[in-house]
């Protein structure tokens, strides 16, 4: 079999100078080692994230003795009853109240933060940078350093342990991530369809309500993904915000506290598989809403790169 012919390229002096050959073969193992090398990364970190969540949901069918006995065997008895002594024991009212506060606190999250990143998008007006830099600054600032003025501001709007309380504050909360992600994505929505609409004599809201924002919808499943999972999976704010501030007070726990206050009434007679369940409950729901839109979430994160 023949060798490769060299080429000959000319050198900025004027020689020529050979160039070596790549061979076929040599590119096809460089890709076979980097498809190797990327398949086997992605199998070790889904086992890191599956196994977890499976050893979870296989521990809530054990008992005590099996779970302390041997953690990665199999359980002996598939009951669901240990499901239902979990939700009986307070597991149902937790969750009730988390759905309570996030069905109002992503959809007005989603409007105002849509609606500012819409503004500061597509109009410009002196201090348009300031305010844009004001939300993106909020992002960055940790939460633990408002815990006390935000008690006491929530405190004088007398708002603790109530629903409308914690309400504001995932909307405040949720605000800065929310108008910077929608931001770049309205400013790579094209400028023609603005100015038709703007032409054909539809007002802003109606151009924002009926053009822009459906055609933003990648981008809106996205952030609402990203906030319903924030917020569900807050421990902080309703610890903090959400106390029972009287003996006539009720409780209003969110699930993240439904749990703590699980495993701390349990006290000495310890019932980990009522534990488990709870946190299995608390769980699926997040894993049914991003599994059901993980396409349109990856749709939203690269659109506004390919447009």
């Amino acid at each position: 079999m023949s060798a490769p012919i060299k080429e000959t390229a000319p050198a900025p002096d004027g020689r020529t100078v050979a160039k070596v050959p790549v061979r076929p073969g040599d590119r096809r193992s460089e890709g076979v080692v980097l498809n190797v090398f990327s398949h086997g990364f992605l199998a070790l970190w889904a086992l890191l994230i599956v196994l977890p969540l499976l050893w979870l949901v296989l521990s809530a069918f054990k008992t005590d003795a099996q779970i302390g006995g041997s953690a990665l065997g199999w359980p002996e008895n598939w009951t669901v009853d240990v499901f239902r002594r979990a939700w009986d024991k307070g597991i149902g009212d937790y969750f009730l109240n988390t759905v309570v506060v996030l069905v109002f606190s992503v959809p007005l999250t989603m409007l105002f933060g849509s609606m500012a990143a819409y503004v500061l998008a597509r109009y410009r007006f002196r201090g348009n940078r300031l305010l844009y830099y004001f939300f993106v600054a909020g992002a960055m600032f940790p939460v633990f350093l408002a815990l006390v003025p935000l008690f006491f501001m929530v405190k004088r709007l007398d708002m603790l342990n109530t629903y409308q309380g914690l309400i504001l504050v995932y909307i405040a909360y949720s605000m800065p991530f929310t108008v910077f992600f929608m931001h770049a994505f309205f400013r790579t929505l094209p400028t023609a369809v603005f100015e038709a609409a703007i032409l054909d004599g539809a007002s802003h809201t109606r151009t924002f309500f009926q053009v822009m924002l459906p055609m933003a919808k990648p981008g809106l499943i996205s952030v609402g993904i990203f906030n319903t999972l924030g917020q569900w999976n807050q421990f902080i704010l309703p610890t903090v915000l959400m106390q029972p501030q009287s003996g006539d007070d009720p409780e209003r726990y969110v699930l993240t506290q439904g749990l703590i206050q699980l495993q701390q009434q349990q006290g000495y007679a310890s019932d980990l598989p009522v534990l488990f369940a709870g946190v299995t409950i608390a769980m699926i729901p997040m894993l049914v809403v991003y599994l059901s839109f993980q396409r349109q979430v990856q749709a939203g994160l690269t659109s506004a790169t390919l447009k």
